[in-house]
């Protein structure tokens, strides 16, 4: 039985949420997120993934990290809990995109960075939204989405994914991605 009244939005899970160019927040101005879980009860949560802090796990840590944990590249996941770091296991799958396992215990992230240096990311901080949020913020045009895509696995597009993102979708957002943080110094 359908509820009336009752408003059923997509879920954004699996997808990029890209800032819009005229979003000035700055923990999120030119950001492209990837939002790993989404429902419009819940919340939603994910990870900023264009944000390397040019560190890897060993500078951040003060007991030395597993073996092939210390060279994972730690990035601003979010404002939320950012005096945490965390690890995320990112992988493509055939048919399914992207996947992300944040929160993977420091075994697994061993063991995967062991395999492929490439599929473990360390993050500061996550991004988070209460019930109705998001879709509160999708209404006031504040994201834009995108279906994820294998440029998110490499870490060196990733500093220029905003941007790259902007240029795809047309000569107006492509103007507004070149415009100064604040106009009047231009």
């Amino acid at each position: 039985m359908r509820e009336l009244g009752r408003e059923h939005s997509k879920s954004y899970a699996g997808s990029f949420l890209v800032a819009h160019p005229t979003m000035l927040d700055p923990n999120f101005r030119r950001a492209v997120l990837f939002i790993s879980a989404h429902s419009s009860d819940d919340g939603a949560i994910g990870i900023i993934l264009n944000r390397p802090l040019d560190k890897k796990v060993s500078e951040l840590v003060t007991e030395p990290p597993l073996d092939g944990l210390e060279s994972v590249p730690v990035f601003f996941g979010g404002p939320v809990q950012r005096d945490r770091l965390m690890f995320a296991a990112v992988e493509w799958k055939s048919g399914e995109g992207m996947q992300l396992n944040p929160n993977v215990n420091l075994e697994d992230a061993n063991e995967r960075a062991s395999k492929d240096p490439n599929s473990v990311r360390a993050f500061i901080g996550y991004a988070g939204w209460s019930a109705g949020q998001l879709e509160a913020e999708m209404k006031q045009n504040a994201w834009i989405t995108q279906k994820a895509s294998r440029a998110a696995l490499k870490i060196e597009q990733l500093p220029k994914l905003w941007f790259d993102i902007m240029r795809g979708l047309g000569p107006w957002f492509k103007m507004l991605s070149a415009a100064p943080d604040d106009p009047s110094l231009n």
